[in-house]
């Protein structure tokens, strides 16, 4: 694996130039007295992974191939996992928590696959079953367990193994977030809390979406650039264009997207744009290896969805990658550094977008920003980005035995060193601090563009 990086991985001359042959010596006697004592595939995987973090944070990756990671653990129930019976009348607890006026704690709860009752019994909150989709928990069992003041408490998971709870957050009047689960709140009822059950929709969505927020503001969510959600972001955009073409102000929510294809934000532009957009472009590193990706892209393209028509374009790459072996190599006819991108109008509305980002934004998310906040439209809200661009274009290879899959970076953006991204990300117009809440963020921004 070392080998095939630093033979072959894009970024690797560009971290040694930058951090010394010596720091990398020292690193890798470090982990080659590490890898003496690995047991297992899992340990050996992991340890190759954070081996792999000296050169950046990203756009790297190594697998073991047909390891099928099990969502559920087999149940092994012995003298330390037998769960705790919750003494409490479930019929009786259903109507006595019909009449609670205030919203806190105590009440009933929806996570899949589970329904749970909390009661506070004592100087505790208690968590227990009253319907599970799980054949292992059943009602009235021990789900979860937290102190009064809610700084410590442990919660039980599908393998009745225990997991430590380190943060409990009561969302508005219907949301309780306990370390990575939300639950939703069944009973007492309490209206619905408009701001919130838009964070949750939109943080929670698997594909794209658009929704009135006001008369003057519309919020278009996308999860994730990947290119097969393209079809459903452009389907999005299609159904909606009159709403979008008479709106005064649109918020993008792009929180959490990790990249995936720059062709599947290409609809978006349009009416993002004022001025030519400038996209500095990338260099491909060649060696035999890497070049073997251009040329299975065009002997393959109808298993990769790639139209017809683009096939020439993947030969003519694949003749000039090898006829320079060893050397960073542009791919464009043209010979430019920078492509720009003059479209023939400029959309009256939206008049003002803002775009929601956060430190899970990286990749393709991250070169959607790029061309997006160089309209005078457009302005970026929330925190710095991940930070993984400059190193890109991922290529994946099996080991010589074919039991791991390793992934490494084919190209190299002419931005650096003037413009890096990686390890610095990029930073919002208006940086939302943590007093502003992450279900908040929305309304935020709905209140900045509305001048609120």
């Amino acid at each position: 694996m070392k080998k095939t990086f630093e033979e072959n991985d894009a970024g690797y001359q560009y971290i040694i130039d930058k951090k010394g042959v010596l720091a990398y010596q020292a690193h890798n006697n470090d982990f080659l007295h590490r890898i003496k004592n690995i047991k297992s595939d899992t340990e050996c995987t992991q340890t190759i992974y954070e081996w792999l973090k000296f050169f950046r944070s990203g756009h790297f990756s190594i697998s073991k191939i047909g390891n099928k990671i099990q969502e559920t653990q087999p149940v092994v129930v012995n003298e330390n996992t037998k769960t705790e019976l919750i003494k409490v009348d479930i019929e009786k607890f259903k109507k006595e928590v019909l009449n609670k006026k205030e919203s806190d704690i105590e009440g009933i709860w929806e996570t899949e696959p589970y329904t749970i009752g909390i009661k506070k019994l004592g100087e505790v909150y208690k968590g227990f079953i009253i319907i599970s989709g799980a054949e292992n928990w059943k009602p009235n069992e021990l789900k979860l367990i937290f102190n009064v003041d809610k700084t410590k408490g442990t919660y039980y998971l599908r393998n009745k193994s225990s997991q430590e709870i380190n943060n409990i957050r009561l969302v508005g009047k219907n949301y309780l977030e306990i370390n990575d689960f939300t639950l939703k709140r069944v009973s007492p009822k309490f209206e619905k809390e408009e701001g919130i059950e838009t964070y949750y929709q939109a943080i929670t969505a698997q594909k794209p979406f658009l929704k009135e927020l006001n008369k003057t503001t519309l919020l278009l969510r996308i999860p994730s650039f990947n290119g097969a959600l393209r079809k459903d972001i452009d389907s999005v955009i299609t159904a909606n264009q009159s709403k979008i073409e008479s709106t005064e102000n649109l918020i993008i929510d792009i929180r959490n997207n990790g990249g995936g294809s720059d062709n599947s934000f290409a609809k978006i532009i349009p009416y993002l744009y004022t001025n030519p957009i400038r996209s500095v472009r990338t260099q491909f590193y060649s060696t035999k290896l890497n070049n073997q990706r251009m040329l299975d892209l065009y002997e393959n393209y109808q298993k990769y969805g790639i139209p017809a028509e683009e096939r020439e374009y993947l030969k003519k790459a694949y003749d000039k990658l090898s006829q320079n072996p060893g050397r960073f190599v542009s791919l464009q006819d043209d010979g430019n550094l920078v492509g720009i991108n003059k479209m023939d109008k400029i959309s009256p509305y939206p008049k003002n977008v803002g775009i929601i980002i956060n430190k899970g934004n990286g990749s393709t998310a991250e070169e959607f920003l790029l061309a997006a906040k160089q309209s005078k439209k457009v302005k970026l809200f929330g925190t710095t980005t991940a930070g993984v661009l400059d190193i890109s274009n991922m290529y994946f290879v099996n080991s010589p035995c074919n039991e791991f899959k390793f992934g490494y970076a084919l190209s190299k953006s002419f931005r650096i060193p003037d413009m890096a991204i990686d390890e610095k990300g990029i930073q919002p117009d208006y940086f939302i601090d943590k007093t502003i809440p992450d279900y908040q963020w929305i309304d935020f921004v709905s209140d900045m563009l509305n001048e609120k």
